[in-house]
Formats: C-alpha cells, structure tokens, sequence
C-alpha cells in the first residue's frame, strides 16, 4: 500500500505566496519522477511542475519563474514553492510519483488533491 497526501493548499491573495507539500509512504523501494499537476474549474488536468531523482526540473510556461518544485529523497517528498500568485493559478493541486514497491512493481500513485485558491 501506498499513500501521497498533499498539504498546504489555502485561499491567498493576488501576489501572494503558498507552499503545497507532498508526503509519500508506505510500500516503497525507490521514487523516479514526482510531480505537480492541477485542474482548474471547468478545465482539464494540466501538468504544473515535474523533477527527476537527480533533481532536473520542468515547468509549464506560465508557472516559470514563480513556482519552485524541490524534493527530499530521503524523506519521500516533494514541495511546490508559488510564488506571485495569480487568480488563474486557482484550482485543486494534485502531487504525483512514479514509486518502485518493494516487489519491484512500478506505478504512478496520486494524491486526493489540494485546493489552491487566488483571490482578493
């Protein structure tokens, strides 16, 4: 068994900043890629922020520069620093990561998601 629980999330105002936190436990062996996705209301699953093992990154055009995705090998985690937030940053986050079990099975595994909410 496998559990990613998201933390963090909140109602902030334009400018402003929050932290989403993602803890994974249970199960596992190894974690490749961690993610950040969200879903805006009325909108399809967007992927926000990605980062390998080895800490490579990748943004989606309009978070760069604003959002920081870092993770802690040793402790199963994975942040999302936003900064200068936007009202069309509003939507539930969502963290995710490719986990290796113990029996050596690999899979994506998701969070219940985390709303995030820019608004004056």
């Amino acid at each position: 068994q496998v559990q990613l629980v998201e933390s963090g999330g909140g109602l902030v105002q334009p400018g402003g900043s929050l932290r989403l936190s993602c803890a994974a436990s249970g199960n596992i062996f190894s974690i490749r890629d961690m993610k950040w996705y969200r879903r805006a209301p009325g909108e399809q699953r967007e992927l926000v922020a990605s980062i390998t093992y080895v800490g490579e990154t990748m943004y989606i055009d309009s978070v760069k520069g604003r959002f920081a995705i870092s993770r802690d090998n040793a402790k199963n985690t994975v942040d999302l620093q936003m900064n200068s937030l936007k009202p069309e940053d509003t939507a539930v986050y969502y963290c995710s990561a490719e986990i290796l079990t113990r029996e050596l099975l690999e899979d994506w595994y998701w969070g219940q998601g985390t709303q995030v909410t820019v608004s004056s």
